[in-house]
């Protein structure tokens, strides 16, 4: 058994039954196309560049602003699966630079663009300049790349949105939300699916992934008592990407059917199976000093330190959902992924003010997080924001 699916209580991959029961027609869509995908270096990127690489396409061009993390997954890629008969190539790029349009305005020619680039984090919110580039990577990038692809004639755009836009608490979700309201825009010129799903088990950057480091350099483990996630692993998140891309019709937002095998499980439960997996005793601390002074000498004893806390951070959703009440549904054309089936519902003079709005922001050079989080109230009533004056950079 996979070790990240033990981690998560699990014995069976998600998305198993439909990837065999697609495969051919996978294989045989995938082998005659083109494809561009964006943010390719990043966890799901990663994942998503695999899937497709796997089943020999003929153009694959792949883009991420992280040169390093670009060279890590060539190494994985030929590491594990060799080469293609295709043309497989990297291109260390930012989406939002000149560079960039050149490189398009270069080729372009793709039959299928994914767009896995996003700012993820609820931290970034937490002061007006992350939270702008926030809005030019989920947002503006995202516009500016499917106009590309209209422009270029692309047969299709994916992109990946999250959880966290059905019924948004935080910063993240809304601008991921606005977004999806764009991809909605946009629709009428080109085919345009998606994919809202759970947090992505030990991807770059998650409190997983710092459960890693904090082994490798000897620091505590620190999680939330309180907050319960669904977890994916990143090969299910690659499925789940290239599952929307290939068989969603416009305006389809795919997501994982919540059933018996993807169950609710807390960062606190996966830190004390991670470490007996490491074969440590997991030692609960009740404040960070404890903790940092513990490290330095419980270990040797077979034991790790930490501290479970509840959450009190701005941004931090007590549940997880897909959809919300007022979408409708198709859950029966796949055995373990629904489908959300949407009209081309946006409010085009709101999104001309939001464009203006942010724009002019930009050209002064001078913003508050209030103009913005006004800005978002106005995209989206209901947006349940609630700042606490704390975030995740005031914890370890």
């Amino acid at each position: 058994m996979d070790n990240t699916l033990a981690l998560l209580s699990r014995d069976q991959e998600l998305f198993a039954s439909d990837m065999k029961y697609f495969a051919k027609e996978l294989s045989e869509i995938v082998s005659s196309s083109t494809f561009l995908v964006i943010g390719a270096a990043g966890s799901i990127g990663q994942a998503v560049t695999k899937e497709i690489f796997k089943r020999n396409p003929m153009k694959l061009h792949v883009v991420d602003i992280s040169e390093n993390n670009m060279v890590e997954l060539v190494r994985d890629i030929r590491s594990s699966y060799g080469y293609i008969d295709g043309d497989f190539q990297t291109f260390a790029l930012d989406i939002g630079s000149t560079e960039y349009d050149a490189f398009i305005q270069a080729d372009g020619q793709f039959d299928y663009v994914l767009n896995l680039s996003a700012l993820k984090h609820v931290r970034s919110e937490k002061d007006p300049f992350t939270l702008m580039r926030m809005i030019n990577v989920n947002i503006f990038n995202t516009d500016k790349t499917l106009q590309q692809s209209i422009h270029k004639g692309t047969k299709k755009y994916f992109c990946v949105s999250t959880d966290k836009a059905a019924n948004p608490v935080n910063m993240m979700g809304a601008s991921k939300r606005i977004m999806e309201m764009y991809l909605m825009r946009r629709s009428r010129e080109i085919t345009i699916s998606t994919a809202r799903f759970a947090n992505v088990a030990f991807s770059d950057g998650s409190l997983l992934h710092g459960f890693n480091q904090r082994i490798q350099k000897r620091q505590p483990i620190v999680a939330p008592n309180d907050i319960k996630r669904y977890f994916v692993t990143p090969q299910e998140s690659g499925e789940l990407c290239l599952m929307s891309c290939i068989f969603g019709e416009n305006r389809d937002i795919f997501f994982p059917k919540l059933s018996e095998a993807l169950h609710l499980i807390s960062f606190a439960d996966i830190a004390v199976k991670y470490l007996k997996n490491l074969g440590y005793e997991p030692y609960i601390c009740q404040t960070e000093g404890e903790a940092r002074e513990l490290v330095k000498t419980l270990p040797n004893q077979g034991k790790w330190p930490c501290l479970f806390t509840t959450s009190d951070t701005t941004g931090e959703k007590d549940f997880e959902e897909f959809f919300t009440d007022n979408e409708i549904l198709d859950m029966e054309k796949f055995q373990n992924l629904g489908v959300i089936k949407n009209e081309p519902d946006y409010d085009e003079s709101k999104l001309n003010n939001f464009t203006n709005e942010i724009n002019q922001m930009k050209n002064m050079q001078t913003w508050t997080k209030d103009q913005i989080v006004g800005l978002f109230f106005e995209m989206i009533p209901n947006f349940g924001h609630k700042e606490t004056g704390k975030y995740l950079d005031g914890k370890m």
